[in-house]
């Protein structure tokens, strides 16, 4: 028997698709109608985390901070030796504070996944730490996921790549948010102004690009940081004589200003990155 402590989204189709294999999955959810609302499709929906846990095999948690999981680990009691996998997005100090836990066997599997992905076992989850606690929990977990991504022996590195995927994913949506804008500026339909991210997809170089900016040499420019800052000028201005506000590019400005202060004028302006490397 397997127990899933936290009905959201992502937590109900983990259940789904365990009972479409055949497990017998305990549910629990401090909004109890989340959890009985999947009785019909074969879950067994407990109003105690505590009862919920009982006997199972391992524990899923899938909610929505640290102070979430440590809630449920409270409400949940349970018995020593119990395999808790948490898929909840925390901070690297609370993946590191559980897993020093002795009462139980605490894994930290976050996930790059949507409701669907949960349901049909695609996307991407990450796990790290302890070698023979990831070897424990690899074959459960890669039946949950299209990639299981090893992050090593670290034991919050899972964490910590979770947090970075998912600030990509904001800066991301950020820029987008950007191009939107400064198409209503220019009064371009935001319909028309996104069809060119269906030729132009910058988003599609990010891994080769990334490398290139981690190895730190900026001195073989494809763009200029000068003339990029030029260009960011230009989107400043057309903005500025309207109400629309941009979300990324003041800030990616203000950071040029800084760098081309420091005389990094005639450098790839991928510079504005540099500070951020490790030596």
């Amino acid at each position: 028997m397997i127990a899933i402590l936290g009905m959201g989204l992502l937590g109900a189709n983990f259940t789904r698709a365990l009972i479409e294999r055949g497990e017998t999955v305990h549910v629990w959810n401090r909004t109890p109608e989340r959890a009985t609302a999947l009785e019909a499709e074969g879950a067994v929906a407990f109003a105690s985390a505590a009862d919920a846990v009982r006997g199972a095999e391992r524990v899923h948690i899938v909610v929505s901070d640290d102070a979430a999981v440590d809630s449920v680990l409270d409400l949940a009691q349970c018995a020593p030796g119990t395999l808790v996998i948490d898929h909840t997005t925390t901070s690297t100090r609370g993946a590191l504070d559980r897993t020093a836990r002795a009462d139980i066997v605490y894994v930290h599997a976050p996930v790059f996944m949507g409701p669907q992905n949960a349901r049909e076992a695609t996307g991407l989850m990450l796990v790290s730490g302890d070698r023979d606690r990831v070897a424990r929990v690899r074959p459960i977990l890669e039946t949950m996921t299209g990639t299981l991504l090893d992050m090593g022996a670290r034991v919050d590195a899972a964490a910590g790549y979770k947090l970075m995927g998912n600030t990509f994913l904001l800066g991301y949506i950020g820029a987008m948010s950007d191009l939107m804008a400064l198409g209503k500026a220019l009064g371009i339909p935001t319909g028309e102004a996104v069809t060119l991210l269906e030729h132009f997809n910058p988003a599609a170089s990010a891994p080769a690009r990334s490398k290139g900016i981690a190895a730190g040499d900026f001195s073989k420019p494809s763009w200029e940081l000068v003339m990029a800052r030029k260009d960011a000028r230009l989107v400043q201005e057309e903005v500025a004589v309207t109400d629309v506000r941009l979300t990324v590019l003041p800030g990616v400005a203000a950071r040029m200003d800084e760098m081309i202060e420091r005389g990094h004028s005639h450098e790839d302006w991928a510079v504005i990155a540099k500070d951020s490397l490790l030596p």
